[in-house]
Protein backbone atom coordinates (compact mmCIF):
# COMPACT_ATOMS: atom_id res chain seq x y z
CA UNK A 1 0.00 0.00 0.00
CA UNK A 2 0.98 3.40 -0.89
CA UNK A 3 -0.01 6.84 0.03
CA UNK A 4 -0.40 8.86 -3.07
CA UNK A 5 -0.66 12.86 -2.78
CA UNK A 6 -3.98 14.01 -5.39
CA UNK A 7 -2.06 16.68 -7.75
CA UNK A 8 -5.61 18.34 -8.18
CA UNK A 9 -4.61 20.77 -10.64
CA UNK A 10 -4.58 17.46 -13.19
CA UNK A 11 -7.60 16.98 -14.91
CA UNK A 12 -6.83 15.15 -17.96
CA UNK A 13 -8.71 11.63 -18.92
CA UNK A 14 -4.99 9.89 -18.31
CA UNK A 15 -4.04 10.73 -14.64
CA UNK A 16 -7.95 10.54 -13.60
CA UNK A 17 -7.72 6.77 -14.90
CA UNK A 18 -3.95 6.55 -13.17
CA UNK A 19 -5.48 7.41 -10.27
CA UNK A 20 -8.45 4.96 -10.06
CA UNK A 21 -5.79 2.29 -10.87
CA UNK A 22 -4.05 3.69 -7.64
CA UNK A 23 -6.98 2.99 -5.48
CA UNK A 24 -8.10 -0.07 -7.17
CA UNK A 25 -4.47 -1.87 -6.54
CA UNK A 26 -5.06 -1.33 -2.44
CA UNK A 27 -3.20 2.25 -2.26
CA UNK A 28 -4.29 5.15 -0.46
CA UNK A 29 -4.93 8.99 -1.89
CA UNK A 30 -4.18 11.80 0.23
CA UNK A 31 -5.99 15.50 -0.60
CA UNK A 32 -3.95 18.27 1.69
CA UNK A 33 -5.62 20.96 1.85
CA UNK A 34 -9.06 19.31 1.56
CA UNK A 35 -11.27 22.38 -0.81
CA UNK A 36 -14.22 21.16 1.12
CA UNK A 37 -13.50 21.01 4.59
CA UNK A 38 -16.17 23.20 6.67
CA UNK A 39 -14.69 26.64 7.98
CA UNK A 40 -13.39 26.52 11.62
CA UNK A 41 -16.23 28.16 13.34
CA UNK A 42 -18.08 25.09 11.85
CA UNK A 43 -15.10 22.76 12.75
CA UNK A 44 -15.27 24.06 15.92
CA UNK A 45 -19.21 24.11 16.49
CA UNK A 46 -18.96 20.14 14.78
CA UNK A 47 -16.45 19.26 17.84
CA UNK A 48 -18.94 20.43 20.81
CA UNK A 49 -21.58 17.97 19.38
CA UNK A 50 -22.22 14.57 21.10
CA UNK A 51 -23.91 11.60 19.76
CA UNK A 52 -26.48 9.37 21.05
CA UNK A 53 -25.36 6.93 23.75
CA UNK A 54 -25.81 3.23 22.97
CA UNK A 55 -24.60 1.76 20.05
CA UNK A 56 -27.44 1.89 18.20
CA UNK A 57 -25.64 5.31 16.13
CA UNK A 58 -21.84 4.34 16.03
CA UNK A 59 -21.80 8.28 14.84
CA UNK A 60 -23.35 10.80 13.59
CA UNK A 61 -24.80 10.24 9.97
CA UNK A 62 -26.16 12.02 7.62
CA UNK A 63 -28.36 10.40 4.97
CA UNK A 64 -28.24 12.75 1.14
CA UNK A 65 -31.37 10.58 -0.07
CA UNK A 66 -33.41 11.55 3.03
CA UNK A 67 -31.68 14.55 3.60
CA UNK A 68 -31.76 13.47 7.09
CA UNK A 69 -29.17 13.32 10.00
CA UNK A 70 -29.49 10.85 12.54
CA UNK A 71 -27.30 9.67 15.67
CA UNK A 72 -27.21 13.09 17.28
CA UNK A 73 -28.04 13.85 20.77
CA UNK A 74 -29.00 17.70 20.20
CA UNK A 75 -32.71 18.16 21.01
CA UNK A 76 -32.26 21.97 20.32
CA UNK A 77 -33.35 23.25 16.89
CA UNK A 78 -31.36 25.70 16.03
CA UNK A 79 -28.16 23.71 16.71
CA UNK A 80 -30.18 20.91 14.76
CA UNK A 81 -30.71 23.51 11.71
CA UNK A 82 -26.88 24.17 11.57
CA UNK A 83 -26.07 20.58 12.20
CA UNK A 84 -27.57 19.32 9.09
CA UNK A 85 -26.55 22.62 7.20
CA UNK A 86 -22.54 21.75 7.90
CA UNK A 87 -22.87 18.16 7.46
CA UNK A 88 -25.58 18.45 4.11
CA UNK A 89 -22.74 21.21 2.73
CA UNK A 90 -19.76 19.05 3.23
CA UNK A 91 -21.69 15.83 2.11
CA UNK A 92 -22.33 17.96 -1.37
CA UNK A 93 -18.37 19.67 -1.44
CA UNK A 94 -17.12 15.74 -0.96
CA UNK A 95 -19.07 14.42 -3.90
CA UNK A 96 -18.49 17.36 -6.20
CA UNK A 97 -14.62 16.72 -5.53
CA UNK A 98 -14.71 12.85 -6.14
CA UNK A 99 -16.74 13.53 -9.30
CA UNK A 100 -13.71 15.74 -10.76
CA UNK A 101 -11.30 13.26 -9.45
CA UNK A 102 -12.72 10.05 -10.54
CA UNK A 103 -15.68 10.73 -13.50
CA UNK A 104 -15.44 7.19 -14.21
CA UNK A 105 -16.77 6.32 -10.95
CA UNK A 106 -19.36 9.05 -11.02
CA UNK A 107 -21.03 8.31 -14.11
CA UNK A 108 -22.49 5.62 -12.32
CA UNK A 109 -22.22 5.12 -8.47
CA UNK A 110 -24.86 5.16 -5.51
CA UNK A 111 -24.25 8.29 -3.37
CA UNK A 112 -24.18 6.80 0.42
CA UNK A 113 -24.16 8.17 3.68
CA UNK A 114 -21.67 10.80 4.98
CA UNK A 115 -20.86 10.44 8.53
CA UNK A 116 -19.89 12.84 11.91
CA UNK A 117 -17.23 10.61 14.32
CA UNK A 118 -17.17 12.91 16.89
CA UNK A 119 -15.58 10.57 19.62
CA UNK A 120 -12.04 9.10 19.88
CA UNK A 121 -11.38 5.91 18.66
CA UNK A 122 -8.44 5.10 20.85
CA UNK A 123 -10.07 2.91 23.69
CA UNK A 124 -13.21 3.49 22.81
CA UNK A 125 -16.32 1.50 24.84
CA UNK A 126 -18.11 -0.42 21.82
CA UNK A 127 -19.17 -4.25 21.48
CA UNK A 128 -16.38 -6.52 19.44
CA UNK A 129 -18.14 -6.08 15.77
CA UNK A 130 -18.30 -2.20 16.16
CA UNK A 131 -14.93 -1.40 17.15
CA UNK A 132 -12.44 0.62 14.47
CA UNK A 133 -9.81 -0.09 16.56
CA UNK A 134 -9.34 -3.78 15.57
CA UNK A 135 -8.18 -4.63 11.60
CA UNK A 136 -10.98 -5.01 9.39
CA UNK A 137 -12.73 -4.96 6.39
CA UNK A 138 -15.52 -2.30 5.57
CA UNK A 139 -19.13 -4.27 5.11
CA UNK A 140 -22.88 -2.74 5.33
CA UNK A 141 -25.39 -5.20 7.20
CA UNK A 142 -28.34 -3.30 5.85
CA UNK A 143 -26.76 -2.06 2.65
CA UNK A 144 -25.42 -4.80 0.98
CA UNK A 145 -23.15 -3.82 -2.49
CA UNK A 146 -23.57 -7.02 -4.73
CA UNK A 147 -19.74 -6.69 -5.58
CA UNK A 148 -20.17 -2.97 -5.42
CA UNK A 149 -16.81 -1.26 -3.73
CA UNK A 150 -17.05 0.82 -0.79
CA UNK A 151 -15.06 4.02 -1.71
CA UNK A 152 -15.20 6.16 1.84
CA UNK A 153 -13.43 9.89 1.57
CA UNK A 154 -12.45 10.89 4.87
CA UNK A 155 -11.32 14.40 6.55
CA UNK A 156 -9.83 15.09 9.88
CA UNK A 157 -11.04 18.16 11.64
CA UNK A 158 -9.47 17.88 14.87
CA UNK A 159 -7.51 21.28 15.26
CA UNK A 160 -3.87 19.87 16.64
CA UNK A 161 -4.29 16.06 16.53
CA UNK A 162 -3.23 13.36 13.55
CA UNK A 163 -5.98 10.55 12.74
CA UNK A 164 -4.14 7.22 12.33
CA UNK A 165 -4.33 4.14 10.88
CA UNK A 166 -2.96 0.61 11.03
CA UNK A 167 -2.74 -0.89 7.42
CA UNK A 168 -2.48 -4.91 6.98
CA UNK A 169 -1.67 -7.02 4.20
CA UNK A 170 -3.64 -6.78 0.09
CA UNK A 171 -6.61 -8.15 0.24
CA UNK A 172 -5.73 -11.39 -2.20
CA UNK A 173 -3.26 -11.92 0.56
CA UNK A 174 -5.90 -12.22 3.91
CA UNK A 175 -8.52 -13.88 1.42
CA UNK A 176 -6.18 -16.65 0.71
CA UNK A 177 -4.89 -16.77 4.55
CA UNK A 178 -8.67 -16.52 6.43
CA UNK A 179 -12.02 -16.64 3.75
CA UNK A 180 -12.22 -20.15 3.34
CA UNK A 181 -11.88 -20.52 7.28
CA UNK A 182 -14.55 -17.91 8.10
CA UNK A 183 -17.01 -19.08 5.73
CA UNK A 184 -16.40 -18.38 2.43
CA UNK A 185 -18.02 -22.09 0.50
CA UNK A 186 -21.25 -21.54 3.25
CA UNK A 187 -22.77 -18.56 1.29
CA UNK A 188 -22.89 -20.73 -1.31
CA UNK A 189 -24.39 -23.86 0.84
CA UNK A 190 -28.06 -25.32 1.35
CA UNK A 191 -28.62 -23.32 4.22
CA UNK A 192 -27.40 -19.98 3.19
CA UNK A 193 -29.53 -20.26 -0.21
CA UNK A 194 -32.58 -21.58 1.33
CA UNK A 195 -32.01 -18.46 4.07
CA UNK A 196 -31.76 -16.03 0.89
CA UNK A 197 -35.26 -17.79 -0.45
CA UNK A 198 -36.83 -16.99 2.61
CA UNK A 199 -35.82 -13.22 3.09
CA UNK A 200 -37.06 -12.78 -0.28
CA UNK A 201 -40.06 -13.94 0.28
CA UNK A 202 -39.87 -11.92 3.92
CA UNK A 203 -39.53 -8.62 1.79
CA UNK A 204 -42.19 -10.01 -1.38
CA UNK A 205 -44.54 -9.60 1.99
CA UNK A 206 -43.31 -6.25 3.05
CA UNK A 207 -40.47 -7.22 5.50
CA UNK A 208 -37.26 -5.20 5.71
CA UNK A 209 -34.76 -7.62 5.05
CA UNK A 210 -31.91 -6.72 3.35
CA UNK A 211 -31.20 -8.33 -0.22
CA UNK A 212 -27.82 -9.92 0.34
CA UNK A 213 -26.02 -12.18 -2.53
CA UNK A 214 -23.34 -14.55 -1.50
CA UNK A 215 -20.99 -11.90 -1.66
CA UNK A 216 -22.47 -9.32 0.93
CA UNK A 217 -23.21 -12.26 3.39
CA UNK A 218 -19.67 -13.48 3.24
CA UNK A 219 -17.94 -9.89 3.18
CA UNK A 220 -20.32 -9.61 6.65
CA UNK A 221 -18.96 -12.67 8.42
CA UNK A 222 -15.34 -11.83 6.88
CA UNK A 223 -16.01 -8.39 8.96
CA UNK A 224 -16.76 -9.78 12.31
CA UNK A 225 -14.78 -13.07 11.81
CA UNK A 226 -11.30 -10.72 11.45
CA UNK A 227 -12.35 -8.39 14.36
CA UNK A 228 -12.40 -11.80 16.60
CA UNK A 229 -9.77 -13.86 15.16
CA UNK A 230 -6.95 -13.30 17.78
CA UNK A 231 -4.09 -14.04 15.10
CA UNK A 232 -4.82 -11.24 12.79
CA UNK A 233 -5.73 -8.66 15.48
CA UNK A 234 -2.03 -9.56 16.71
CA UNK A 235 0.01 -9.97 13.51
CA UNK A 236 -2.13 -8.24 10.94
CA UNK A 237 -0.67 -4.34 11.21
CA UNK A 238 1.83 -4.36 8.53
CA UNK A 239 2.28 -0.72 8.56
CA UNK A 240 0.78 3.09 9.56
CA UNK A 241 -0.48 5.67 7.79
CA UNK A 242 -0.87 9.59 9.49
CA UNK A 243 -3.50 12.04 8.27
CA UNK A 244 -2.71 15.38 9.48
CA UNK A 245 -5.20 17.69 10.49
CA UNK A 246 -7.20 19.19 7.32
CA UNK A 247 -6.07 16.45 5.03
CA UNK A 248 -8.76 13.66 3.42
CA UNK A 249 -7.60 10.70 2.40
CA UNK A 250 -9.58 8.25 -0.07
CA UNK A 251 -9.79 4.96 0.06
CA UNK A 252 -11.84 1.35 -0.83
CA UNK A 253 -12.16 0.55 2.12
CA UNK A 254 -13.75 -2.92 1.65
CA UNK A 255 -10.05 -4.11 0.17
CA UNK A 256 -7.76 -1.99 2.36
CA UNK A 257 -7.75 -3.40 5.57
CA UNK A 258 -7.25 -1.15 8.48
CA UNK A 259 -7.56 -0.17 12.02
CA UNK A 260 -8.32 3.26 13.74
CA UNK A 261 -5.25 3.21 16.00
CA UNK A 262 -6.05 7.18 17.39
CA UNK A 263 -7.83 10.39 15.93
CA UNK A 264 -11.24 12.36 17.17
CA UNK A 265 -13.13 14.37 14.92
CA UNK A 266 -13.39 13.06 11.78
CA UNK A 267 -15.99 13.80 8.55
CA UNK A 268 -16.52 10.57 6.06
CA UNK A 269 -18.53 10.96 2.61
CA UNK A 270 -19.19 7.14 1.26
CA UNK A 271 -20.27 5.82 -2.77
CA UNK A 272 -20.84 2.87 -3.78
CA UNK A 273 -19.29 2.23 -7.05
CA UNK A 274 -20.19 -0.67 -9.36
CA UNK A 275 -18.29 -3.29 -11.60
CA UNK A 276 -18.72 -1.33 -14.62
CA UNK A 277 -16.64 1.35 -13.95
CA UNK A 278 -13.70 -0.26 -12.43
CA UNK A 279 -10.55 -0.15 -14.68
CA UNK A 280 -8.87 -3.28 -12.86
CA UNK A 281 -12.31 -5.57 -11.96
CA UNK A 282 -10.25 -8.46 -11.14
CA UNK A 283 -8.70 -6.68 -8.51
CA UNK A 284 -12.03 -6.44 -6.45
CA UNK A 285 -12.87 -8.38 -3.51
CA UNK A 286 -15.66 -10.15 -5.26
CA UNK A 287 -13.30 -11.07 -8.57
CA UNK A 288 -10.70 -12.41 -5.73
CA UNK A 289 -13.48 -14.25 -3.77
CA UNK A 290 -15.17 -15.70 -6.57
CA UNK A 291 -11.56 -17.22 -7.68
CA UNK A 292 -10.89 -18.56 -4.07
CA UNK A 293 -14.48 -20.12 -4.22
CA UNK A 294 -14.86 -21.55 -7.94
CA UNK A 295 -17.91 -19.88 -8.37
CA UNK A 296 -20.60 -16.97 -8.76
CA UNK A 297 -20.96 -15.10 -5.66
CA UNK A 298 -23.27 -12.18 -7.36
CA UNK A 299 -25.48 -12.49 -9.98
CA UNK A 300 -23.29 -10.62 -12.59
CA UNK A 301 -20.07 -10.65 -13.78
CA UNK A 302 -17.16 -7.49 -14.07
CA UNK A 303 -16.06 -6.55 -17.44
CA UNK A 304 -13.23 -9.34 -17.45
CA UNK A 305 -11.85 -11.29 -14.96
CA UNK A 306 -8.59 -11.33 -16.70
CA UNK A 307 -6.70 -8.61 -15.20
CA UNK A 308 -6.03 -9.81 -11.34
CA UNK A 309 -3.21 -6.79 -10.47
CA UNK A 310 -0.55 -9.14 -10.15
CA UNK A 311 1.36 -6.97 -12.23
CA UNK A 312 2.24 -4.87 -9.09
CA UNK A 313 3.25 -6.05 -5.41
CA UNK A 314 2.39 -4.17 -2.98
CA UNK A 315 3.68 -3.55 0.56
Amino acid sequence: MEMILIDRTRLDVGYQDEVCKNLEQGDILLLSPTPFIPTEEDCSFLREQRQTSGVSHKNIAYKPHLDKITGVSSENTQDSTRLHSILSKYSLGAIQTLSELFPRYAAAWKVDYASFRPVEEQGRDLPLHHRNDLMHLDAFPTRPTHGGRILRAFTNIHPTKDRIWGIAEPFEVIANKYAVDAGLHDVTGFVSVLKRSVERTGRIFGLKLPDRSPYDEFMLRFHHYLKANTEFQKDGEKQQAVFPPGSTWISFTDQVAHKALSGQYALEQTCIIPYQSQLLPGNAPVAVLERLAGRKLVTSQPPSLANDGSERAHA
